[in-house]
């Protein structure tokens, strides 16, 4: 019997077809990027490439799907590559990790015709930069923004860039890609909640950060799950 036959039983077998013949490239393996990683490959995508250069903190265990006693201080990446084939061995997957720079992303992009690029950054400059990157070659892309801060699942949205409200995070990426003339044309996935200031923190001493947030289990895992239902959803259907 097949790993796949419910996927089989509500898709059909055309689309689990299409979705065996992607390639998904997926950027960020923390809370979010974690869970939209391993739902992808439950759903059979064919071909991954994975891109994180953290390793794995006591702190990310209230929200990260990887993060366990058993693998701290693991490269999140290792631990995604045995997790991953041993959901799906047929799987074909590469890991990078690393964290990126502004011409790494460009060739990361040019390295392989992606049929589609998962965006799970928390830090803005290199967030901005693979969107931008993505956008110039006509990608398809999905992009998560601000999980942290939130409680309220309902609220959770998919939405163009343009149209994102009351986000912190993707304020500050509107305001980054402003520049590059783009100001729409990027699907992402948001909560407009309001969020206590009283909940973030500055810090120092962090690559790329300067303040953390208060996050609870489940919404970075409802962002993963909903960027990743969107990639799958595009891919068996056809849509940019």
């Amino acid at each position: 019997m097949s790993w796949q036959e419910r996927t089989e039983l509500l898709l059909g077998d055309e689309k689990v077809q299409q979705l065996k013949n992607a390639h998904v490239l997926v950027v960020g393996l923390g809370g979010v990027g974690g869970f939209a990683a391993e739902a992808i490959a439950r759903a059979g995508v064919g071909k991954m490439t994975i891109v994180d250069g953290d390793t794995v903190d006591p702190s990310n265990r209230n929200r990260q799907i990887i993060a366990l006693s058993s693998t701290h201080g693991e490269n999140k990446t290792d631990v995604f590559v045995k997790r991953l084939l041993d959901i799906n061995p047929e799987l074909e997957l590469k890991a990078i990790t690393k964290y990126l720079e502004e011409e790494e992303i460009k060739e990361l992009l040019d390295a392989e015709p992606y049929d589609y690029v998962m965006e799970c950054i928390d830090t803005l400059a290199p967030k901005i930069t693979l969107l931008k990157e993505a956008k110039e070659r006509n990608l398809k892309i999905i992009s998560a923004m601000g999980a942290g801060g939130k409680v309220d699942p309902s609220k959770t949205q998919i939405a163009d860039i343009s149209k994102t409200y009351n986000c912190m995070l993707a304020r500050k990426v509107r305001k980054g890609l402003k520049p590059f003339r783009i100001r729409k044309g990027i699907k992402v996935v948001f909560s407009p909640e309001d969020i206590d200031k009283s909940k973030v923190i500055p810090v120092e001493g962090m690559r790329n950060k300067k303040s953390v947030i208060g996050t609870i289990s489940y919404m970075p895992a409802i962002f993963g799950l909903t960027c990743a239902s969107v990639v799958i959803r595009d891919l068996v259907e056809g849509k940019r």
